[in-house]
């Protein structure tokens, strides 16, 4: 699926990556996942796409995206809306998919590889535009959740699929013991 001498970059949907991980149940190192793709090709960007909150003190985010920016990731971020729907919920919108789109169309001249992290059908046109352009473009989702996270349109209209969770033992970060658990056997170790 993916040459050594060609130029990759990586599109990141932050909240539908998010999704698909959780879906599957584990948690993707960042630093392991932009070495797994440095091996597979020449890797020149990382994209990294997501909305923040501004008014809030502490964002549970943050912390990554502060990480990624310092670890070679290209940051796009950008204010999420927040609005109270009609049954009176609090709801955040934050869609990233324009900015994505313009920035995957302007780098498709200098790569040969696009590889999207998202399942979303709306990107199937983003994905057809870049095929044009001459770039093949491989999707990472899953259709391992239930619901599977890709939709289907955008699955056949990529050159490749990349299954999310066989990706889980290259780019997954291992299990962490509950905190309780930790001090427990910090305290039988210590006797």
């Amino acid at each position: 699926m993916f040459y050594r001498d060609e130029r990759l970059a990586l599109f990141i949907d932050g909240s539908n990556l998010y999704a698909a991980a959780k879906a599957l149940q584990f948690d993707i190192d960042y630093k392991l996942l932009r070495q797994e793709f440095m091996q597979r090709g020449k890797l020149l960007r990382a994209f990294y796409y997501t909305a923040l909150l501004e008014n809030d003190d502490y964002s549970p985010i943050r912390p990554l995206v502060d990480w990624l920016h310092y670890n070679g990731f290209t940051m796009v971020t950008k204010p999420a809306k927040e609005f109270t729907d009609s049954q009176g919920r609090r709801k955040i919108k934050g869609n990233m998919d324009i900015e994505l789109t313009v920035d995957a169309m302007e780098t498709a001249a200098h790569v040969d590889h696009i590889v999207l992290f998202s399942g979303d059908g709306d990107f199937k046109p983003l994905v057809e535009a870049l095929q044009r352009k001459g770039c093949r473009v491989s999707v990472v989702s899953t259709i391992r959740s239930q619901p599977p996270m890709i939709a289907d349109d955008l699955r056949r209209q990529a050159d490749n699929f990349i299954e999310l969770d066989e990706l889980r033992e290259v780019i997954g970060r291992p299990p962490r013991e509950p905190r309780d658990e930790r001090t427990r056997q910090d305290a039988d170790t210590a006797d």
